[in-house]
Order: C-alpha cells, then sequence, then structure tokens
C-alpha cells in the first residue's frame, strides 16, 4: 500500500489494543463499517497476531490494515504473516529495518531530531512524534517542522478531537488515536458509544472540501 497517501487522504490512524481478542475485532470491524480506514492494531493487546488473521479475513485483501508497537525484527516478520501491510512502531528499532526489507511501508516512532534523522535513513515512510502530548504537543511539532518542512509528521499520543485539529493545522499530515477514539470497546465496551466517538474523530479530521459530502 502507499501509506503516505493514505495518510494525507484519511488524516487518523485508529489505535486499538485490549485485553479480549473477541472485543478487539468487533472494535476494529466497528471502526471499518464507520468509515475509519487507517487502523492499526497494537502488539501490546492480547493475542494480536491472531486478531489481525481474522481482521484481514473479514475485512478483505485491500483494506489498509497495520500493525504497531513493533520493536523486533521477529516481530515485523510475525505481522507480515498475519496479514498486515503497514507497520506502526513506538521508535527508530529493528522492527524498522525488517519491515522495510518485506517491502512494508512503516510508520517510525521518533521523538528528536536525530530520531528523525535515522529513521530517514532507515526508509521510514512516515514519522510518528511519540509520545507527542509529553514532546510539548503542536508546538513542539511546529518547531519540528522548521528543520524538516517536508517530513510527513503523526502526532500520536494523548490526541482528542480538539487536538486532532491542532496538529492538522499545524502540518501534521495525519494523527493517531488511542484511548480517546477506543475507550473500553475493545476490552468489552460499548460499540454504540464507539461508533458515536468515531464520527466525532471523523468530524474533527475532515478537510474542509470535504464539507457537505
Amino acid at each position: 500500500m502507499d501509506l503516505l497517501t493514505a495518510l494525507r487522504t484519511h488524516r487518523i490512524v485508529a489505535i486499538v489494543r485490549g485485553d479480549d481478542a473477541d472485543a478487539a475485532l468487533r472494535t476494529v470491524l466497528t471502526l471499518a463499517e464507520e468509515g475509519l480506514a487507517l487502523i492499526e492494531v497494537s502488539l501490546s493487546g492480547k493475542d494480536t497476531f491472531d486478531v489481525i488473521r481474522r481482521a484481514r479475513a473479514a475485512l478483505g485483501p485491500t483494506a489498509p490494515l497495520g500493525a504497531g508497537t513493533v520493536l523486533a525484527a521477529e516481530d515485523a516478520r510475525a505481522v507480515h504473516d498475519a496479514g498486515a501491510d503497514f507497520v506502526v512502531t513506538p521508535a527508530v528499532c529493528e522492527g524498522v529495518t525488517e519491515a522495510k526489507r518485506l517491502r512494508l511501508p512503516v510508520l517510525a516512532g521518533v521523538m528528536t531530531p536525530a530520531d528523525i534523522v535515522a529513521a530517514q535513513r532507515l526508509g521510514a515512510d512516515a514519522y510518528k512524534i511519540f509520545p507527542a502530548e509529553q514532546a510539548g504537543g503542536p508546538g513542539y511539532l511546529k518547531a519540528l517542522r522548521g528543520p524538516f518542512p517536508d517530513a510527513p509528521f503523526v502526532p500520536v499520543g494523548g490526541v482528542d478531537a480538539e487536538l486532532a485539529r491542532s496538529y492538522l493545522a499545524r502540518g501534521a499530515v495525519a494523527v493517531g488515536v488511542g484511548s480517546p477514539l477506543i475507550g473500553d470497546a475493545a476490552d468489552g465496551g460499548s460499540l454504540d458509544a464507539l461508533r458515536e466517538r468515531t464520527r466525532v474523530f471523523l468530524d474533527a479530521v475532515r478537510l474542509p472540501t470535504d464539507a457537505g459530502r
């Protein structure tokens, strides 16, 4: 898949992690039903590889499906085998190198300018500013865009709907959203509440030219 184009088009990545694999799968499918196209299943959840396999079977071969918290080379190989077609890492690590070897696009976790340069050298497709809230929020993104004006940044960590608007207004190509969007759905919580939150976030990241569609 063309990850960078997908990020620029959809502007939000949902991060699903939970202690109930069946609930996590239901969460992925509900997000997709509501029109949220970019979904990442984090390896920090329970039975993640099984969730990815089942999600891939349910969504079909062409729907974007990512795997997150990919650190080691064996993680990258395992999620590739399970059916993920993009990888998200929390840092510049072996997972980036192996995913690129497997021709999987990578959203690589970065915090500092040195991290960004290292991720560029490894061929990362985009850069996940993590944890964005602790790094300084939208102001930090603005500062990074000085030396890296064309870098595709995706802030992750503590992003609510209002912050999503702020990050995108300051040049982020997309935002990554976990608990403010997912809530307790991946642990068996209300899917109706998840649907409502999904609509709020999709409205928050909608381009002005999308209004009225």
